[in-house]
């Protein structure tokens, strides 16, 4: 697209057509506002299309979070649409304020740590939050030395790396084992993505594209629910983009500091996630980008990041390598073939939890780049590139290029040379995704039956009890262990819990070994879980976890549970996840005869 009115004006210049005498400027002027009112309708109507098409179809998003078919299943959907309609009005008012502001990077961070505190409230609702709990509460309870010394053999790594239970159980450790620390941290990182989103498409390009990149992250409304999860996608997202800028620093200008900072960035990105690896390669058009403007002292450069980021790295590798060897053999046994059984679709993933802005504006940057041969787009083309032709489809392995999709949106929009109309299609994909994300995503979420662990944790946290004992029922819709269940719990209580595995026996279900939830039944809950229960403390409150509300007490539970009452029930559902956490919470009878109290069971 062009701007109208320069355009205008320069053929005007040139003598091809002169503007009419009188008052013709004044009707050209009227001519060319019209024409900008035009096309501010136009985004209007396709911002309300981008809601409407993909809710009419809802039915094709096969999400397995927040799939439109679940979400809307039962939402206001007017409510919702005169939300999605005052978020336009929004847009269409903030339309001419001048971007970037001052400060940008000062205003990014603020605005994206607002965004990333409203969902706060969201429960932990995937299960591999459990692995990386338990490992972090290892570290707490035994120390830096016990951790590093157990990881791979007595705590179980499955296929993480340890980079991020090792900082969550420092924070742990220093600051105290409350989620909120942890919200708070992921948060940051988040924040620190967007930043530097802004400051990597400043080196390429300009300030204005990387501020619209870095805006258009909040236009992903997937990418903003799990913001607050203790997971490793968001915190390798961030260390992969710190590696692609630190890189960009270091090889454009050089320099000990950014040398050292690209060599730590790659070794940290490293050492988050498996996956990462793969689009770490996106260093190597980084490399060539800058080669041809000093080809010997980009790869002195590139080799010295290389040469520290493999010391670092290596130090691992040598103190691990027996139990890296054994992850990498579950990868490509396991999870590589695994993907075609998990995969989500590709119009699930970039028309449905990306606003369809982003999406055909990053598409359309492509042209770009080839009409003005510029070979920088690789940069950002590049891990997209592997996502598609590698058909990763699973979202939450294509989180970490994120940052790169929303700059090559950037860099399409900025073909809209009409500032307003730029401002203001950006605006309708971010404040569009806020609605969708805040008032559609959220309270969906907050009905799952993990909200139960949540509600349940922070209600033993009141109970008169020193110590709570856990039991875990077999699932009724899951192939899962129940004993997962356990440090999911425990993520929400101060309370110290005991995993009564005596009472119960569970067997794996046939397939589990292709199962996505296999992990469950090869990690077995930490010893400090596993504390002597033959005599039981005087003020035990009992934590029974239930796939199911009409789910039957096994007889030995039953025993267990004589001389307690039942205190406390969280049944809620959301009624589409396989996985169930019911969760009834028992106390001690009270009274000379050891009856419950009025409203209570025995």
């Amino acid at each position: 697209m062009i701007d109208c009115e320069n355009s205008v004006r320069r053929i005007a210049l040139s003598g091809a057509l002169p503007f009419p005498r009188g008052g013709g400027s004044a009707r050209w002027r009227e001519r060319l506002a019209g024409e900008n009112a035009l096309s501010l309708l136009l985004i209007s109507l396709l911002a309300c299309a981008a809601f409407l098409t993909p809710f009419v179809f809802r039915a094709a998003d096969d999400n397995r979070l927040t799939s439109w078919r679940w979400v809307f299943a039962d939402a206001q959907v007017a409510g919702l649409a005169a939300l999605l309609a005052c978020g336009i009005v929004l847009a269409y008012a903030l339309r001419k304020i001048a971007l970037p502001p001052r400060r940008a990077g000062a205003w990014l961070f603020v605005a994206s740590f607002a965004a990333g505190t409203a969902f706060w409230s969201e429960p932990e609702v995937i299960v591999d939050t459990a692995r990386y709990f338990a490992q972090a509460k290892y570290l707490a309870l035994y120390g830096i030395g016990a951790f590093v010394a157990a990881w791979g053999s007595e705590l179980p790594a499955w296929t993480d790396l340890p980079l991020m239970p090792f900082l969550y159980g420092l924070i742990f450790r220093v600051a105290g084992e409350d989620r909120i620390y942890i919200q708070a941290f992921t948060t940051l990182l988040f924040s620190g993505t967007v930043v530097l989103t802004y400051r990597i498409g400043r080196e390429l390009w300009d300030e204005t594209l990387g501020f619209y990149g870095a805006v258009l992250l909040l236009g992903m409304p997937y990418l903003l629910t799990q913001v607050p999860l203790m997971l490793v996608d968001v915190p390798a997202m961030f260390f992969i983009t710190f590696a692609a800028f630190a890189a960009i620093k270091a090889l454009k200008q050089g320099g000990a500091r950014w040398i050292a900072a690209a060599a730590a960035a790659l070794a940290l990105a490293l050492l988050s996630k498996y996956s990462a690896w793969l689009m770490l390669t996106v260093l190597i058009p980084v490399f060539l980008v800058y080669a041809r403007e000093a080809p010997a002292a980009a790869l002195r450069r590139a080799s010295m990041i290389a040469g520290l980021a493999a010391a670092l790295f290596g130090l691992l590798v040598l103190a691990k390598s027996d139990a890296m060897i054994e992850q990498i053999r579950l990868l490509w046994d396991y999870q590589r073939p695994g993907l075609g059984r998990w995969r989500e679709s590709f119009v699930s993933i970039f028309l449905f939890q990306i606003h369809p802005f982003i999406t055909a504006a990053a598409a359309y940057s492509l042209y770009a780049a080839i009409r003005r041969r510029d070979l920088r787009y690789a940069i950002i083309g590049w891990m997209l590139a592997l996502a598609l032709l590698g058909q990763i489809g699973r979202i939450r392995y294509l989180l970490v290029l994120f940052p790169m999709l929303a700059l090559a949106a950037a860099y399409g929009l900025r073909e809209i040379r009409n500032t307003e109309a730029r401002t203001f299609a950006a605006g309708c994909a971010v404040t569009s995704s806020l609605v969708v994300a805040l008032f559609a995503y959220l309270p969906f979420l907050h009905t799952a039956s993990a909200a139960n662990l949540q509600r349940a944790g922070a209600y033993l946290d009141g109970v008169d009890a020193q110590r709570v004992e856990v039991i875990a029922l077999e699932q009724t819709r899951a192939g899962i262990h129940p004993a997962v269940a356990v440090p999911l719990l425990d993520l929400y209580t101060r309370k110290p819990l005991t995993y009564r595995a005596d009472l119960t026996t569970f067997s794996p279900p046939a397939g589990f070994d292709t199962s996505p939830l296999r992990f469950t039944w090869e990690s077995p809950p930490p010893r400090y879980y596993l504390a002597a229960t033959s005599s039981p403390e005087p003020r035990t409150a009992v934590a029974v976890i239930l796939g199911a509300p009409s789910q039957l007490l096994p007889q030995r539970v039953a025993q267990r549970l004589a001389q307690h009452c039942l205190s406390g029930e969280f049944v809620t559902s959301e009624g589409v996840y396989g996985y169930q956490t019911i969760v009834r919470i028992y106390q001690p009878a009270s009274g000379p005869q050891q009856r419950c109290p009025q409203g209570g069971i025995e």
